[in-house]
């Protein structure tokens, strides 16, 4: 199961895990979309290819709820 990292690792932007426009790499790296754009859909830790997340419904999420823990370092 995705740990739904609850924001971008590059730029600190919140990924509901429930709403469209987050991507991963295989590693789980998150980014929002913009930043996914700007590292021309390449994970800049790991050098995978970074994908569409798939979203979380709600219902779910109360069920097996996102990660909490953030990732962005400024």
């Amino acid at each position: 199961m995705l740990d739904m990292r609850p924001d971008c690792e590059r730029c600190g932007a919140d990924l509901p895990a429930q709403l469209p426009g987050a991507f991963i790499c295989s590693f789980e790296c998150t980014f929002c979309a913009a930043c996914a754009v700007a590292l021309d859909d390449i994970c800049s830790n790991c050098g995978g290819g970074l994908l569409d997340r798939p979203t979380r419904d709600r219902d779910l999420l109360a069920k097996y709820p996102a990660s909490t823990e953030r990732k962005f370092q400024p």
